[in-house]
C-alpha cells in the first residue's frame, strides 16, 4: 500500500494547534460528551464535569444522520447555539458533525472542529468545501471503506486547501453481529506508517456496547492512537440517542487513569 498516490500526507507527524491545545505529534487528545445535544443545561453540566477531569474538548451532535427517518434528528441551529455558549463559558473546544455542504458556513461560526461522519466520508463535494475553511476537520472512516479510500478522502480536504485533518477510526462493518461494528485496531499503526495525519479512535460507535468502551479505549492508546472520541453522559440510560454505547463519568475517569500508564509506552503527554 505504500504506493498510494498521496500528495500531501508525508513528512513529520502533523501537529494541529487550536485555542492553546495541540492535536497529534506526541500529544494525547480526549474528546467527550453526549451523542446528541438535548438542551443547554445538560450540555453545560457534562462539559463542566469534563473540564474538571482536565479534558479540553467536548462533543455534541446538533445535526444527526439517522438510519430511520423517525428517530430524533437533532436540534439543528439551536443545538449549535448551545454549543457555542457552553464553549465560551467553559473555554473548551467544541466538536460537532457537519452533514451537508450548505451548512458549512453556518456551523463553522458556532463550532471549533467540524466532524465528517462515516456516511459522508465519500461525499467528495462536502470534503472539497471543507477544504475551504480553516477549522480542523475530523474525518471518520467509512464503515465499508478501506484504509486507502479513507486516506484519499483526506486528500480531497487537504488538496482543497485545509491541511488540518484528523482521522478517526470508528469501526468497520464485518460479519460480526455482537458488536455494532468491528474496531480495526490495525488501522492505527497502518495510518502511522502511511500518513502524517493524527489518528483518534471512537470506541463508542465501533462497539455499540457500553461495557466494552474501557477495554477498547485502552487498546487504542496501547496501539498508538493520538486520542479518543467517546460518548459520555452523566445519566447514559436517559440519553435520547445511542444510550447503550454511552458511558458515565465514572467509567470515563477509569479510562483516563488507565491511559496515563499506557501513554508512557509512547512517551506522550
Amino acid at each position: 500500500m505504500k504506493d498510494i498516490k498521496l500528495k500531501h500526507q508525508r513528512g513529520k507527524p502533523l501537529e494541529i494547534s487550536i485555542k492553546g491545545q495541540k492535536i497529534g505529534h506526541g500529544h494525547y487528545t480526549m474528546i467527550s460528551g453526549p451523542c446528541t445535544i438535548e438542551n443547554y443545561e445538560d450540555l453545560y453540566a457534562v462539559a463542566m464535569e469534563l473540564k474538571k477531569m482536565g479534558i479540553h474538548f467536548f462533543r455534541g451532535g446538533a445535526y444527526k444522520m439517522r438510519t430511520s427517518p423517525y428517530n430524533f434528528q437533532g436540534l439543528g441551529k439551536k443545538g449549535l447555539e448551545y454549543m457555542k455558549k457552553v464553549a465560551d463559558e467553559t473555554s473548551m473546544i467544541s466538536v460537532s458533525e457537519v452533514v451537508a455542504v450548505e451548512d458549512i458556513e453556518m456551523i463553522r461560526e458556532y463550532v471549533d472542529i467540524l466532524q465528517v461522519g462515516t456516511r459522508n466520508m465519500s461525499n467528495y463535494r462536502l470534503l472539497f468545501n471543507l477544504g475551504k475553511v480553516k477549522n480542523p476537520i475530523i474525518l471518520k472512516r467509512g464503515f465499508s471503506s478501506t484504509i486507502e479510500e479513507w486516506l484519499l478522502a483526506a486528500e480531497h480536504i487537504i488538496e482543497a486547501g485545509n491541511p488540518n485533518v484528523i482521522l478517526c477510526e470508528r469501526g468497520i462493518r464485518t460479519f460480526e453481529t455482537y458488536t455494532r461494528y468491528t474496531l480495526d485496531i490495525s488501522a492505527i499503526p497502518a495510518i502511522k506508517d502511511l500518513s502524517n495525519l493524527p489518528i483518534i479512535v471512537d470506541p463508542s460507535h465501533s462497539s455499540g456496547r457500553r461495557e466494552m468502551i474501557k477495554s477498547l479505549s485502552w487498546a487504542a492508546i496501547a496501539a498508538g492512537a493520538d486520542g479518543l472520541l467517546i460518548e459520555t453522559h452523566f445519566s447514559p440510560d436517559k440519553a435520547i440517542c445511542d444510550s447503550k454505547q454511552t458511558i458515565d463519568l465514572e467509567i470515563l475517569k477509569d479510562i483516563i487513569n488507565g491511559n496515563k500508564k499506557l501513554l508512557k509506552l509512547w512517551n506522550r503527554d
